[in-house]
């Protein structure tokens, strides 16, 4: 997988986050202090979980290479495809109103928000180790760029409310199921 593959993939990761990030902002206004408390364990999560995906794949490692490609187009397509749905089901029903606390959010709720958005990572890790991904340098490319996008999307919540929110999951949906088809044509095809 090269960089700029890596790159993508972190980036359509790293939606579910930002977007939690920009309801955060919205709804706790953060300052610069508070939006690097809530991006680090999101960047944390994100680099993580696919380390244990990945260890979890590599003890399937010599029946699952064969079908690396499917278990990519596969994992990623449904991430996606369900990342993308989730939105627009959302912005069909109006999404949800959020109000401003002015408080500080508690430890258990950015726990699980981080699971929460974390969660998908796993399979990801899982299609790593299939595909023999390095994962020190998955896991950095993860962490950084979850982490600058959730401290951007604290700040952007807290600047200009929510009108990102479901476009963001959208985009970051069709780009795992992008990065999915492109591994696919990639392995499958040669291109």
């Amino acid at each position: 997988m090269s960089f700029i593959t890596l790159l993508m993939l972190a980036v359509g990761c790293a939606m579910d986050a930002f977007a939690v990030s920009i309801s955060n902002g919205i709804s706790y206004q953060v300052g610069l202090g508070g939006a690097v408390r809530l991006a680090l364990p999101f960047a944390l999560g994100h680099s993580l979980f696919p380390v244990v995906g990945y260890f979890a794949g590599q003890l399937l490692s010599g029946p699952v290479q064969a079908l690396d490609h499917w278990i990519a187009l596969i994992l990623l397509g449904y991430i996606g495809i369900k990342m993308a749905w989730e939105a627009i089901s959302e912005m069909r029903k109006g999404g949800e109103v959020l109000t401003i606390h002015n408080t500080k959010m508690d430890t258990k709720t950015i726990l699980m928000q981080t699971i929460a958005t974390s969660i998908d990572v796993l399979a990801i890790g899982i299609g790593f180790a299939a595909m023999d991904v390095n994962i020190v340098v998955a896991a950095l490319v993860m962490f950084a760029v979850v982490f600058c996008f959730c401290f951007v999307g604290c700040l952007i919540g807290k600047k200009f409310g929510g009108l990102f929110r479901e476009k963001a999951e959208i985009f970051g949906g069709c780009v795992l199921v992008f990065i999915g088809l492109k591994i696919f044509l990639e392995d499958m095809f040669g291109l």
